[in-house]
């Protein structure tokens, strides 16, 4: 599985990077474990003061779930799939150390979710985010929850329902961008910052995240529970299998083409 999430240290600061290229960095179960155990790794090496997240490749962050994946699950594995998420979203929020999303191409659903739950978040003016699920046939409840918890719930219905991705301009002007910089310039700006948070006091840097998670954890656990409650409703009635096979033979032809 280590393949699936590189690790390497430089100085204080701990790269992680999600390593699918041929698949936009999709999500697949030994990828999300793979990056539970990363971030267990760089959390207990006291040499590190901060991480830096991001994508293989120049074109993505990460396209959120592989929908080969999802496409055969039934309403039992959906609840296991909930699971997993919750593992990986509680291990990133426990973090006492700050995690920097460096932004290289585009952040989708689950990853735009990620990113979204790092501490910052650096990219370039090519770079696309949203919650496109709705069009995969994925009933969309973390997204949602992280999305109202940043930018307000009108904001969170439209990205939700329409399913539209936003350009680097909208998402820095609504604060979901920190920092825009040139393509090439985005892991160095982004390691800068994490060497500058890794520099700060780590008892206030550990305290103060600690709070952060504690007013949002109430919230998190309810979204846990009603995403479990949806995904069995939803699968259960086959639709997410029909949209993503059809997603999937849609791109199969535009490939092609």
């Amino acid at each position: 599985m280590k393949e699936f999430v590189l690790s390497e240290i430089r100085g204080s600061v701990g790269i992680l990077t999600l390593n699918r290229p041929d698949k936009l960095n999709a999500w697949n179960a030994p990828m999300r474990t793979r990056l539970v155990e990363a971030l267990d790794e760089l959390e207990a090496n006291e040499a590190v003061r901060a991480i830096v997240l991001t994508g293989a490749g120049d074109r993505a962050f990460g396209a959120g779930q592989d929908l080969n994946e999802t496409k055969t699950f039934d309403p039992d594995r959906a609840e296991l799939w909930m699971g997993e998420w919750e593992r990986m979203y509680d291990r990133i929020r426990s973090l006492s150390k700050p995690i920097v999303a460096a932004l290289n191409g585009v952040a989708a659903g689950s990853a735009f979710q990620v990113a979204l739950l790092c501490d910052l978040r650096i990219g370039h003016d090519g770079v696309t985010m949203g919650q496109p699920e709705i069009n995969s046939g994925i009933a969309s409840v973390t997204g949602p929850w992280i999305m109202r918890e940043m930018i307000g719930i009108a904001r969170t219905i439209d990205l939700t329902l329409t399913g539209r991705m936003m350009e680097a301009e909208e998402c820095f002007r609504i604060g979901l961008i920190n920092r825009i910089v040139a393509k090439e310039k985005v892991m160095e700006a982004s390691l800068a910052l994490a060497t500058e948070l890794a520099g700060k006091p780590p008892v206030a840097m550990r305290l103060n995240k600690a709070r952060f998670r504690e007013v949002t954890e109430a919230s998190f656990r309810e979204c846990l529970a009603a995403g479990i409650r949806n995904q069995r409703e939803a699968y259960a009635t086959g639709e997410p299998a029909r949209m993503m096979e059809e997603f999937l033979a849609k791109r199969a032809a535009k490939k092609s083409a």
